[in-house]
């Protein structure tokens, strides 16, 4: 178990349904990133939020993964982002963990953005993902998720929850107190990553990506820029502060399915 983790945290903008320049531009981007042990991308990396689009989704030996297979193995790390992926004739918004040895864990997004239709051609998930990288326990989920905190409850030990989004800046105040509620209730790691730039419908996105610690502390974050946050973090402050504020062990005991 490694004591610390260092995160790189790609806060892009993100061509219109345009897959090889996205992908080219971000390998422009983590040129310069250097010995991380988890890449972070925004939600639907590729192409942007387009859920009408599904044409534009790929099977999970398309392009898109196999790029993000090829990062793994030049930077020797783990990598995470989400794309529309066609399998057994349905469509998913899929977040992709590929880990720094090639394993490939899977979540299909749970909780699907009704004001923009995303469920009309999109089919959600149903469970929760939950990762081992390096002894740390990880929790990803995507955008809209972070509105619902019973699916996002810490009632499995893990250290670092995590929300990959294309959030628009009209309703950036939300995903600032969101990200911070969800780190303070379940004492863990909160990071958010989000995207900046205007889309094909002009919705703007700011970024704000940023993260907090168990306390509800802000100890990341980046405005109106496209920027790679290198952050590292450490197990032993999480182990202290949930000792300090040990409210975990009052909590309700139910099950998520």
């Amino acid at each position: 178990m490694k004591e610390t983790l260092r995160l790189s945290l790609v806060q892009s903008n993100i061509f219109w349904e345009e897959k090889e320049k996205n992908i080219s531009h971000l390998s422009k981007l983590l040129n310069n990133v250097k010995r991380p042990d988890v890449i972070l991308l925004p939600e639907m990396f590729n192409t942007a939020f387009s859920p009408k689009s599904v044409n534009l989704a790929e099977k999970m030996n398309g392009r898109t993964v196999e790029w993000m297979r090829f990062i793994v193995k030049e930077k020797k790390c783990a990598i995470a982002g989400s794309l529309m992926i066609e399998e057994n004739s349905k469509i998913y918004n899929r977040l992709v963990w590929i880990s720094k040895h090639g394993e490939i864990h899977t979540y299909d997004k749970k909780h699907l953005f009704s004001l923009a239709n995303e469920g009309q051609k999109i089919t959600k998930g149903e469970s929760r993902l939950i990762v081992n990288c390096v002894g740390w326990r990880i929790c990803p989920l995507l955008c809209y998720d972070l509105r619902f905190p019973v699916f996002s409850r810490n009632n499995v030990d893990y250290d670092i929850l995590i929300y990959l989004a294309n959030w628009p800046m009209k309703r950036i105040n939300d995903w600032n107190i969101l990200l911070q509620a969800r780190s303070i209730e379940n004492q863990c790691y909160v990071f958010g990553v989000n995207r900046i730039g205007t889309d094909y419908s002009g919705v703007y996105f700011n970024g704000e990506t940023g993260g907090y610690n168990a306390f509800g502390q802000k100890i990341c974050s980046s405005q109106e820029k496209e920027e790679i946050i290198n952050i590292e973090i450490d197990k032993k402050d999480l182990i202290i502060k949930r000792k300090k504020r040990n409210f975990l062990k009052d909590r309700d005991n139910f099950k998520l399915i």
